[in-house]
C-alpha cells in the first residue's frame, strides 16, 4: 500500500451525486433527501458538493435556499449552470445566470461547449459566438465575486476533431477568470491514453489548474480519472457509487482509495476513508438503488473469500488475496461457506462464531459440516446469504440443544373482501386481502394455541408464531421481520417449482438472515421463520426454556 506523501498535491474531490447522479435512471430525490446527503458528504470530507442546477427546476432553487443555512464544516457548496444563450444575448439578461447568483454559493460551475461539432450542430451558432458566451458568462459571474469552475463539455471528442478550437475554449475561460478548467469526457468513450494526451496538451498550454469529469460508457471512467491525475489534473469530479446518466459517472468510491492508497495523494484522511463503505450504502438507500455487492472497495462481497484454496491462503496471510486492508475503507472480510468451501473455510467460520471445538476433533467436525452443507445446497439451500441458518446447522451437527419449540400444526386462511362489501366483484382498487393464521405449538411441555392476522399469509404466520411464544420469551416482541425474498430455483415446473425463501430479521440491535427451501412457499417460509426465532433464542438472555 502506498503511503500518501505530502510532497504530492491534494487532489480535490468534487461530488456531483445531487446533480449529475440524479440524472441516473430511477433516481429521484426529495429536497430533504438532498439536504441529508449534503450533510453526509460534508461529514465524509469531500472538497466540493455540487448541489444542483438552480435554473432547471424549483426544487433545486429551494434546495439552495435551505442548504445555505446548513452548518457545513468541511465541504464547499457549488451551484451548477450553463453559459448564456447565443445570439448576442448579454449575460446580465440571462435568467439562468441570474438564478446562479441567487443560489448564493461562493463557487459556480459553468458548463460550455468545447467541441466545434457541438457548437454548430447543437447550439446552432458559429464558433466565435461560442467563445463570446463563454467569456462573457464567466466575466459576469466574476463581477459578482463568484469563483468559477468551467466545465468544458465534450472536450475530449472536441480535441480529437479540432484540438485548436477545444484549447481555444479553455483559453477564453482562463482569460475571463475561471479558477478551474474541468475537462469533460461527456460521452464516456475516451480511452486512457487519449485522456492523457488531451490533458497534457491543456496542461502545456494553460497555467490554470485542471480537473476531469468522466462518464462510464466505455467502462473506463475510474481508469480515465486516475490517468487524468497522472497527467496533471488536480480535481476529479464523480459520484458516490458511480450513479449518473446512461452508464453512470466516475465512481468516487473506487477513485478515492486508489488515489490515496495506490497513488499516494493525500486527498482524504484515513479516518474519513473508513467511512466510505457506510456512506456508499447510505447513498444507495436514500437514492433507492440496489447495492452492487461486488463493487470494488465498498461492496459487501469485495473482500469475500469463498473458494477453499483462497480461504486457506487468507488464513495464513491476508495479502495473498487482498490488495488493501478491508477496514481501511470501512469494509469487512468474510469467509462464506458453501459447497465450494474447504475445511479451512469451515474452521475459520467456527472461530468467528466463537464455537469451540477440541483440537483433535477440528478436522473431523469440519468434514462433517462440509458434507452436510453439500447435501443441503444440492437441495437448494444457500448459506452464503443466510449465515444465521448456517450457525444453526453447525450447532445441530455438533449435537447442541437448540432452544426451540415443536410445531403441532398450523392453518392459514386468505380472504379477499370487496370494496363496500358488494358482490359480485372483481379484484381492483379498494379490494382488501387479509390472512388469518392459527398455530399450535409444543413449548416446554405445554400445548399453546395462537391466532393472528396479517397482510399476507407469511406475515400472519409470523405474527401468530411470536404471539404463541411471547408468554415464554417476553422480549421476543422486539423481533420483527425486516425483509422477505422469494426466489424460484427452477422455473421449468411453473407453479410447482422449488422456491428458496430468504428472511431478514431484527430485534432493533442485531440483524440476521435465515432461509427455507421447499416446493411449497408457506413451508419454506415456515422453515426460515423457525430458524429466525431459534437463532434469536440462542443469543437472547431468555434462551433457557422455562422449567
Amino acid at each position: 500500500m502506498t503511503i500518501p506523501s505530502q510532497a504530492k498535491p491534494v487532489i480535490e474531490i468534487y461530488e456531483t451525486t445531487l446533480r449529475d447522479g440524479c440524472q441516473g435512471p430511477g433516481i429521484s430525490l426529495t429536497m430533504q433527501d438532498k439536504i441529508n446527503l449534503t450533510l453526509e458528504l460534508d461529514r465524509l470530507g469531500v472538497h466540493y458538493i455540487e448541489g444542483g442546477w438552480p435554473g432547471s427546476n424549483p426544487k433545486d432553487s429551494a434546495y439552495f435556499k435551505a442548504a445555505g443555512r446548513l452548518p457545513l464544516k468541511r465541504s464547499t457548496l457549488v451551484a451548477f449552470g450553463c453559459t448564456c444563450r447565443p445570439g448576442g444575448n448579454p449575460p446580465e439578461e440571462d435568467a439562468n445566470l441570474r438564478m446562479l447568483l441567487e443560489a448564493g454559493t461562493g463557487v459556480v460551475t459553468l458548463v460550455g461547449k468545447a467541441s466545434a461539432f457541438q457548437v454548430t450542430r447543437v447550439l446552432r451558432t458559429n464558433l466565435d459566438e461560442n467563445l463570446r458566451i463563454i467569456r462573457d458568462s464567466i466575466a459576469f459571474l466574476m463581477s459578482h465575486s463568484k469563483a468559477v469552475f468551467f466545465d468544458a463539455e465534450h472536450y475530449f471528442t472536441g480535441f480529437k476533431e479540432d484540438p485548436g478550437y477545444a484549447l481555444a475554449c479553455l483559453e477564453v475561460a482562463r482569460e475571463a477568470g475561471a479558477s478551474r478548467l474541468i475537462l469533460c469526457d461527456t460521452t464516456g468513450g475516451s480511452l486512457p491514453w487519449e485522456v492523457a494526451a488531451a490533458v497534457l496538451a491543456a496542461r502545456e498550454r494553460l497555467d490554470v489548474p485542471l480537473g476531469f469529469h468522466g462518464h462510464d460508457d466505455g467502462g473506463l471512467a475510474v481508469a480515465n480519472s486516475l490517468e487524468a491525475v497522472k497527467s496533471g489534473a488536480i480535481q476529479i469530479q464523480g459520484t458516490i457509487n458511480g450513479y449518473g446518466e446512461r452508464c453512470g459517472n466516475a465512481d468516487l468510491c473506487a477513485i478515492i482509495p486508489n488515489l490515496v492508497f495506490k497513488m499516494g495523494y493525500p486527498s482524504m484522511d484515513p479516518g474519513d476513508l473508513q467511512k466510505l463503505a457506510r456512506v456508499s450504502r447510505y447513498v444507495a438507500e436514500v437514492t433507492n438503488q440496489k447495492l452492487d455487492l461486488s463493487q470494488p472497495f465498498v461492496g459487501v462481497d469485495a473482500f469475500v473469500h469463498k473458494g477453499g484454496l483462497h480461504a486457506d491462503a487468507v488464513a495464513k496471510d491476508v495479502t495473498t488475496y487482498e490488495h488493501i486492508e478491508p477496514g481501511s475503507v470501512g469494509n469487512t472480510r468474510r469467509i462464506p461457506v458453501s459447497e465450494l468451501a474447504g475445511k479451512s473455510s469451515i474452521l475459520m467460520r467456527l472461530d468467528e462464531l466463537g464455537i469451540a471445538v477440541a483440537p483433535e476433533d477440528r478436522a473431523r467436525v469440519a468434514s462433517e459440516i462440509l458434507d452436510r452443507i453439500k447435501i443441503m445446497e444440492h437441495e437448494g439451500f444457500h448459506y452464503e446469504a443466510a449465515e444465521a441458518s448456517f450457525e444453526l446447522l453447525v450447532r445441530r451437527v455438533l449435537g447442541e440443544e437448540i432452544p426451540s419449540f415443536e410445531n403441532l400444526g398450523f392453518r392459514i386462511i386468505v380472504e379477499m373482501a370487496p370494496p363496500g362489501g358488494a358482490l359480485p366483484f372483481l379484484p381492483g382498487p379498494g379490494t382488501s386481502m387479509m390472512s388469518d393464521a392459527t398455530i399450535k405449538l409444543m413449548v416446554a411441555g405445554r400445548v399453546v394455541h395462537a391466532a393472528a392476522e396479517g397482510n399476507g399469509p407469511v406475515n400472519a404466520l409470523d405474527n401468530a408464531l411470536r404471539k404463541a411464544l411471547i408468554e415464554f420469551y417476553p422480549s421476543i416482541g422486539r423481533v420483527r421481520l425486516a425483509d422477505y425474498k422469494v426466489r424460484v430455483l427452477d422455473g421449468h415446473d411453473g407453479t410447482e417449482s422449488v422456491v428458496r425463501v430468504m428472511i431478514e430479521s431484527t430485534d432493533g440491535q442485531r440483524t440476521w438472515n435465515t432461509m427455507g427451501v421447499s416446493g411449497n412457499i408457506i413451508e419454506a417460509s415456515w422453515q426460515a421463520l423457525v430458524d429466525a426465532i431459534s437463532y434469536w433464542l440462542i443469543h437472547s438472555e431468555e434462551s433457557g426454556l422455562p422449567g
